[in-house]
């Protein structure tokens, strides 16, 4: 698979990994990191050196094409080496996302007005889908919609209520998700606006994204029909175009931090002497070390073999679920063991490895928790067996 990723590609990535490195590992004790995430002061701050660096956006190109999915994997592995790598070079969801899909989807104008800021780092952006369970919304299942767009004249009225928004806290440009007559619709906002109430910002056990997660009220929006993204119900026809790509960039990013976790813990075992020799040679760390050298080539695998099944074209729908499951549960066990053979300083900020345990924890909810993909998966099982046995 490697043959096919470009010079281009290989050159990106290895420059990201250097910006990463020399500029981006010094801001991870910024006091500016706070408990909801990085100010976007200090984002700001970041990509004025990655555009500096000739690094900002560099899955995208000037002329507006992608990168392969394959090539990304390569570019957004290094950029993930920090948590905020990905902030910094303008590759961290939801904004990865969000860009591939206005990019697929939006008309000519709507890509002016909406992705350029988006591409060009001035900006950030919001996906609004999720609503809260306690009200049967759209949790995992987003045929249970319960956030509404009503057509008055030349605009749409949406009202409803999201929540797990990431990023709509400081977010500019927001993408909406709600029920019309015809069925799920996106529409395009500016951000802020008065009709989308922020009613609180979640406290959640990861801290890398900017505005964190957040509880929104949508009261009356009224949004201009030249802002509807494609038609009306195709709302889960556009869904289908990002989400497979967006679930294989969360685990590119985070297979990059978990390579940061393991080099860091390598080295910790490496230098640490107990019992009278190195950590690592003692057999339960060594064995954890080397468990976690085989994820993180497994995820290295999965996430290169799905890539290619999107490159041909394919919504890659199954594949992605699968590859979600594997690295999500691999990444999760790595950074557990980090934590581990670095004893009490793992469980502290001393490095970044804690932070890194935390963030692929919550992976295992993100984009659909591993239980909701097993069950997905299983129904494609048992409705193949059954057209198999129908004859």
């Amino acid at each position: 698979m490697t043959n096919n990723i470009s010079a281009e590609a290989h050159d990106l990535a290895e420059r990201v990994e250097t910006f990463v490195r020399d500029k981006i590992f010094a801001y991870e004790k910024d006091e500016r990191c706070e408990d909801h995430g990085p100010t976007d002061g200090l984002v700001q701050e970041m990509r004025a050196l990655a555009r500096e660096a000739g690094v900002l956006t560099p899955h995208i190109r000037e002329d507006g094409s992608h990168l392969t999915h394959l090539e990304t994997a390569l570019v957004l592995r290094k950029s993930g080496l920090s948590p905020l790598g990905p902030l910094a070079v303008n590759t961290f969801a939801p904004d990865e996302g969000n860009m591939y899909l206005l990019g697929k989807c939006a008309s000519a104008e709507q890509k002016q007005r909406f992705l350029e800021p988006l591409v060009s780092g001035r900006e950030r952006s919001a996906f609004f889908m999720t609503e809260p369970a306690s009200e049967n919304g759209a949790g995992s299942d987003p045929m249970m919609m319960q956030t509404t767009a009503e057509p008055d004249g030349n605009h749409w009225v949406i009202n409803g209520r999201k929540t797990f928004i990431t990023g709509a806290k400081g977010a500019k440009v927001g993408i909406i998700m709600a029920k019309s007559a015809e069925g799920a619709t996106m529409f395009l906002v500016d951000l802020p606006d008065p009709a989308i109430r922020i009613e609180r910002v979640l406290d959640t056990i990861d801290s890398s994204m900017p505005g964190s997660h957040s509880v929104v009220m949508i009261d009356n929006l009224r949004v201009p029909a030249d802002q509807m993204l494609g038609e009306s119900g195709e709302g889960f026809k556009y869904a289908q175009v990002r989400l497979s790509p967006a679930r294989l960039t969360h685990c590119m990013r985070w297979l990059g931090s978990c390579d940061r976790a393991q080099e860091i813990a390598v080295d910790y075992a490496c230098r640490r002497q107990a019992f009278g020799k190195p950590l690592i040679d003692h057999e339960g760390v060594g064995f954890m070390l080397a468990q976690n050298q085989i994820d993180l080539k497994q995820s290295e695998l999965m996430i290169d073999w799905c890539a290619s099944v999107l490159d041909t074209g394919a919504l890659g729908t199954s594949e992605s679920s699968m590859v979600k499951v594997s690295v999500s549960e691999a990444l999760f066990r790595i950074a557990d063991n980090c934590v581990q053979v670095m004893g009490g300083t793992g469980l502290s900020r001393d490095t970044v490895v804690e932070q890194v345990f935390r963030e692929v924890r919550a992976f295992r909810v993100y984009d659909g928790p591993t239980e909701v993909h097993k069950w997905s998966l299983a129904k494609k099982i048992k409705k193949a067996h059954t057209l198999a046995h129908e004859n």
